[in-house]
């Protein structure tokens, strides 16, 4: 497969892992924003052939861990109302304050899981007499397929279709995480997928305003110690600037076609995270003139805002002030197939990177 099998050369590696060792010269604690970026860095081993002096701590980048447990609450809720939900899968077993979506569906519920959000349009059309929701989750990389189903239906016409929206930024996600008055970060790996979606101009003040290096990177072993290695080089040399090393999807502009659809459908709001509470304008909300489409406000559903009382560690884990195995429960009574948060859960969680490929 082209731009993947090149990536995992175990030589360019080698390359990549000696260059950083003879770059580094002091302790220095890099962040990846992205959940897929920590797997990747677990499952190939690139924690432990890293230098000592080189600490990669993992951050906040899946979407279905920081979905707060007000918006899985609403999702059941609308499936107790008897409207067929839709979803992605691995939204279904994130804990809610009284159930998940697949305990839902096990006492009734109708759930559908979806590779698409347009597959969910095509069970509106097919299903006119049922209210059809899909549960639109994600950083801005699924933004603009969520906001291209609502574009679809309301070109069909249908009067039964609607998104429950729960869309976080990457920004000021950062913006928070730098805040943090235990915050020990000294440079950013940047998603890849999602500078893809909205290029690099956001980054530019973060690393000006806060004096840090952010460098895109994409998910193979060679993209990320790429990465890893431009940003140790720029730590050791006093530098702070947004870097791009993932130039063969990411462009500076980003892809114009698919900011302006959200654009179109989506307005910056405040957004809720789970583990990292609101965070503000690190959110997407649907637009007042697509309200019909919005299934907080088409349907009466109200959360209180309940937390889960669990041992879970899952929000220090989220803000990188804990790995995974600092967790008493971790691998105990919490596992994947008994969860007791959203980071053992998803595929992008690092709490189920560690269990799966580090234990």
């Amino acid at each position: 497969m082209k731009f993947l099998s090149e990536y995992r050369n175990p030589e360019l590696v080698k390359f990549y892992l000696q260059e950083i060792e003879k770059a580094v010269t002091q302790p220095w604690n890099i962040m990846e924003i992205c959940g897929g970026q920590t797997h990747s860095l677990v499952k190939n081993g690139l924690l432990e052939l890293l230098p000592k002096n080189v600490r990669m701590i993992h951050g906040p980048g899946c979407p279905v861990c920081v979905t707060p447990v007000s918006l899985i609450d609403k999702a059941v809720s609308l499936m107790e109302k008897g409207v067929v939900l839709c979803s992605f899968g691995d939204m279904v077993r994130v804990p809610g304050s009284r159930k998940s979506l697949l305990q839902a569906k096990a006492e009734g519920g109708d759930l559908r899981i979806l590779y698409s959000p347009l597959e969910a349009v095509k069970i509106a059309e097919q299903n006119p007499d049922r209210e059809v929701v899909f549960f639109a989750v994600g950083f801005e990389t699924t933004a603009p397929s969520n906001a291209l189903s609502v574009v679809h239906a309301q070109k069909l016409g249908l009067k039964n279709f609607s998104i429950l929206v729960s869309h976080v930024l990457v920004p000021p996600a950062m913006e928070a995480i730098l805040d943090d008055e235990f915050c020990s970060i000294h440079a950013f790996l940047g998603a890849g997928h999602v500078c893809t979606i909205m290029g690099l101009s956001e980054y530019y003040p973060i690393a000006e305003k806060y004096k840090i290096p952010v460098v895109v990177a994409g998910f193979e072993p060679a993209d990320l110690l790429r990465a890893i290695y431009h940003a140790v080089l720029q730590l050791e040399n006093g530098e702070y600037r947004v870097e791009n090393c993932y130039e063969r999807l990411v462009k500076e502009e980003g892809n114009i076609p698919a900011k302006k659809v959200v654009d179109e459908l989506f307005e910056v709001g405040d957004q809720e995270w789970r583990g990292m509470g609101k965070i503000p304008h690190s959110g997407l909300v649907m637009k007042p003139e697509y309200q019909e489409f919005d299934a907080s406000r088409k349907f009466d559903i109200t959360s209180d805002n309940q937390t889960v009382k669990t041992e879970c560690m899952a929000g220090e884990i989220l803000r990188g002030q804990k790995k995974p195995f600092d967790c008493p429960q971790f691998g105990k009574m919490c596992n994947p197939a008994h969860p007791l948060g959203a980071p053992m859960v998803s595929s992008e969680g690092a709490c189920a990177a560690y269990y799966h490929y580090s234990r």
